[in-house]
């Protein structure tokens, strides 16, 4: 017997967390929070809640940046899990049909009945990346637009269809790709006529700053695509699963089919990666056109036995407490409470979204003493003050937020889809306490800015 204990090892070195992050890891990130103050010792975790070490109760409203659709360690989904585990299949021996892949892919295609075929692999970045190969092999064209502002995934396909400079430079050259301004029928026009464009890809809901497309714009993109023989690829990683209140976020708006729809995140159950790429018949036929090229695309731990029992647990999950419903109905009573806001605070300018994804924008105020203040925040960087809320959320009410986009004065919500009445209560008083407190024109909120302001100007 081996002598590794898991408990033991984190009760013996728990403590080192930040330093051994800093040590071998990621060294910005810890650093980064240190100095917003977010480097915290959470000790457990369950549904939309966190708690320290002294029994304090955190509210999660960044939900891992969406992953954790049902919250943390849902029993449904633990039990799954340890029933796959108890079960020892004979998994990824890549030379047998498993049924738990072929049972997912069925499930997630009923929520998508005009598609046909999935292909599994880990994560968002990877369906996007199956999304993108396909599109080019199936119609036989290099190019793939995208939005501007658009995030897609870091990988170096998914990078070349990522609208934000921050992320690509440095990293060229990448794939022959262009941007189009969302909800710009024209511009998207001028390039399909160029006869090069495999597909579109597209958020419904695009992640940074929290901008719908525009209504209609969806059904107009896919009539020019196919006019000019070209795919339509919804990007629902984020927004998929109930999050804007439809399973699928491009399910809002009628007569929408996309030709290829990228899933993951919330599917994952908040447990094993899983990435899922849905498409239609044709294009899968195209690409696994023979015997010989079964293996053209694939992924090492694709369809495992665990991701594939975790996505069923969630989905069912879904179906039995009525998810999707609640998100909407959440979400709308969240974002009305805080739209009937914007009229209170001048530094409050927009709330928008769908279902339980929220973005709280805030703009140039109009009194002349907040003015000044605003304006020396913009000069150091844009994005300052939406970090000034989001810090004191989390210090003094113990509410986990965080800014949608880097140079964005907006803070983007994205919860389990569980939250209740009680959680929306309690952000909404914080967040107007927060908001008390920077239309008083002093006080600890803009001591905090000041801090910001020293250390953008530092590291210009």
């Amino acid at each position: 017997m081996t002598g590794f204990d898991l408990t033991a090892l984190l009760a013996e070195r728990g403590g080192e967390r930040y330093d051994l992050h800093t040590r071998h890891l990621n060294h910005q990130l810890p650093r980064m929070l240190h100095t917003l103050g977010f480097d915290k010792v959470y000790e457990r975790a369950e549904g939309a809640h966190f708690w320290d070490a002294d029994g304090q109760d955190y509210l999660d409203m960044l939900a891992g940046f969406g992953v954790m659709g049902l919250g943390r360690h849902h029993p449904v989904v633990r039990k799954a899990l340890h029933d796959v585990l108890d079960a020892q299949l004979a998994d990824l021996t890549r030379f047998d049909c498993q049924p738990l892949p072929g049972l997912l892919a069925e499930k997630l295609l009923s929520c998508a009945p005009h598609l046909d075929r999935v292909f599994f692999g880990n994560s968002g970045t990877e369906a996007v990346e199956t999304a993108l190969k396909f599109a080019r092999y199936a119609t036989g064209r290099p190019r793939v637009l995208y939005c501007t502002h658009a995030f897609h995934g870091l990988t170096t396909g998914s990078l070349s269809v990522n609208g934000e400079a921050g992320f690509r430079d440095g990293f060229a050259p990448l794939l022959p790709d262009t941007a189009v301004a969302m909800g710009d029928l024209d511009a998207l026009e001028r390039e399909l006529k160029r006869g090069d464009v495999a597909g579109f890809v597209v958020e419904p809901i695009q992640g940074k700053g929290v901008h719908p497309a525009p209504p209609g714009f969806l059904r107009a993109a896919q009539e020019l695509l196919h006019r000019h023989k070209a795919l339509l690829i919804a990007d629902e990683v984020q927004t998929g699963l109930g999050r804007t209140g439809d399973f699928f976020a491009y399910q809002h708006e009628n007569g929408v089919e996309p030709d290829l729809v990228c899933v993951a995140k919330a599917l994952s159950g908040g447990y094993v990666p899983v990435g899922a790429t849905l498409g239609k018949d044709w294009i899968f036929k195209k690409v696994y056109s023979s015997m010989d090229r079964v293996l053209v695309h694939s992924a090492s731990f694709g369809a495992n036995a665990q991701a594939m029992a975790a996505g069923l647990a969630v989905l069912a999950v879904m179906e039995d407490e009525e998810i999707v419903a609640h998100a909407r109905h959440t979400g709308d009573l969240l974002r009305s409470r805080l739209a009937a806001l914007v009229d209170r605070y001048e530094l409050l300018h927009d709330v928008r979204g769908r279902g339980l994804m929220i973005g709280i924008e805030f703009g140039r105020p109009t009194s002349l003493g907040l003015r000044s203040r605003w304006t020396m925040l913009q000069a150091a960087r844009k994005g300052l003050f939406a970090q000034m809320v989001v810090v004191p959320l989390l210090q003094r009410h113990r509410i986990l937020t965080q800014v949608s986009g880097d140079h964005l004065e907006v803070i983007k919500l994205i919860p389990p889809l569980i939250i209740g009445e009680p959680d929306v209560d309690r952000f909404v008083e914080a967040f107007t306490a927060v908001m008390d407190d920077a239309h008083q024109g002093g006080g600890l909120i803009w001591d905090f800015g000041r801090t910001l302001v020293k250390q953008a100007v530092a590291h210009r």
